[in-house]
C-alpha cells in the first residue's frame, strides 16, 4: 500500500476567515476582529493559488474545487478533516466538532471526483455528531499506510470509540496517545504535531507527557524503520508538524511545508530531511494566522484508482 500519492484535492476558499466555533479548542488561531474580511479572504485566495501553482510545477496533480459562496464556510480551505479517499475505492466522510464546518461536506465534490476516479464504497460517520462524538479525518488520524497503522492523539475532536470503528472498518491498527501544547492544553489535531513520510516520522515528542505512550511511539517507529525527526513545541507553534509528503507523477518525492515551518527548522533537521526527500516550502501566513491550520490541512490526498 502506497504511503504517498501524486493526486491531491484542494478547495479554493470563497469566505475564508477566523472561525469562532473552532477557536474553542484550536489555540493556533489568531483573531483579527477589526480586519477587513474581504481582504483576508483575498489574501488567502492568493496564497492558495500560489501553492497550487507550486505543486503543479513539480508534477503533482491538483484537483481544485471552488468553494460555494453560500452557506458561509470560513474553513472550507481545510477539506482533509471531512473526507478521505482510499486505494480500494472507498470514500469516508467524518463528523465535525464545529457546527459551521459540517456544511463543508458536499456531495458535488465527490461527484466531481467521480469523473476521474473510481469510487467503490461510501462510508459515513457524520451521524455521530448527534452524540457529540467526532473524528476529523486526517486531522485526527495520521496514517502509516504501508504498515496499516493509524496514529491519533485524543482530544475533543478525536473520539476513541469512533477511532476503533474506523480501524475495524479499514483493517488498521491504532496507536493512541495524548499530546499537549506548551500551555498543557490538549493538541486539537494529531497532524499538528506529527507527520509520517515514506522513510521518516516528524513528531514532537515533548508534547507527549506519558512516558509509556512516548515509549510505544518510539518502538513503533523503530519497528517500521522510520527515521525520527523530533521537533520542539516552539516548532509545532510554527506548524512544523503540519507537513505532507507527496510525489510527482514521475515519482519524485516532495515534503510540502509552510515557509514558517521551514524557517523554524534547525540546519540539522533540514539536512536530515533533505537526505530523505525534497523540501518544498510555500508561504501561507494569512491562512495560518486566521485559520489555525497549515499546508497539510489544505490537501486531501486522493488514493482512489483512476478510471
Amino acid at each position: 500500500m502506497s504511503q504517498i500519492t501524486s493526486q491531491i484535492m484542494m478547495i479554493r476558499p470563497a469566505n475564508f476567515g477566523f472561525n469562532t466555533q473552532t477557536a474553542e479548542n484550536n489555540s493556533f488561531q489568531s483573531e483579527g476582529a477589526a480586519d477587513d474580511g474581504d481582504e483576508v479572504n483575498r489574501m488567502a485566495q492568493a496564497e492558495f493559488d500560489v501553492m497550487v501553482a507550486t505543486l503543479r510545477s513539480k508534477g503533482v496533480v491538483i484537483t481544485v474545487i471552488e468553494d460555494t459562496d453560500s452557506p458561509n464556510k470560513p474553513d472550507a480551505i481545510f477539506p482533509n478533516n471531512w473526507i478521505s479517499f482510499h486505494e480500494d475505492g472507498t470514500v469516508i466522510t467524518y463528523p465535525m466538532f464545529a457546527p459551521n464546518r459540517r456544511v463543508e461536506r458536499r456531495e458535488d465534490v465527490i461527484s466531481e471526483l467521480e469523473k476521474t476516479y473510481k469510487v467503490n464504497k461510501r462510508y459515513s460517520f457524520e451521524h455521530y455528531e448527534a452524540e457529540e462524538k467526532f473524528l476529523e479525518g486526517t486531522g485526527s488520524m495520521i496514517f502509516d499506510r504501508e504498515h496499516q497503522r493509524v496514529f491519533a492523539c485524543l482530544s475533543d475532536r478525536t473520539d476513541i470509540t469512533l477511532l476503533d470503528k474506523f480501524c475495524v472498518l479499514t483493517g488498521t491498527k491504532r496507536v493512541v496517545f495524548h499530546s499537549v501544547d506548551s500551555a498543557g492544553m490538549p493538541i486539537y489535531h494529531t497532524n499538528v504535531m506529527m507527520a509520517i513520510g515514506q522513510d521518516f516520522a516528524v513528531i514532537c515528542l515533548e508534547s507527549v507527557p506519558d512516558p509509556e505512550e512516548k515509549a510505544e511511539l518510539l518502538s513503533v517507529f523503530h519497528d517500521s524503520g522510520k527515521q525520527i525527526i523530533d521537533i520542539s513545541q516552539e516548532q509545532v507553534s510554527k506548524y512544523a508538524g503540519n507537513m505532507l509528503q507527496v510525489q510527482s507523477v514521475s515519482g519524485e518525492h516532495y515534503l510540502v511545508m509552510s515557509q514558517s515551518a521551514y524557517d523554524s527548522l534547525t540546519s540539522e533537521q533540514v539536512s536530515t530531511l533533505s537526505k530523505l526527500t525534497t523540501i518544498l516550502p510555500v508561504a501561507i501566513p494569512t491562512i495560518e494566522y486566521y485559520g489555525g491550520g497549515s499546508v497539510r490541512c489544505m490537501m486531501a490526498e486522493v488514493f482512489l484508482p483512476l478510471l
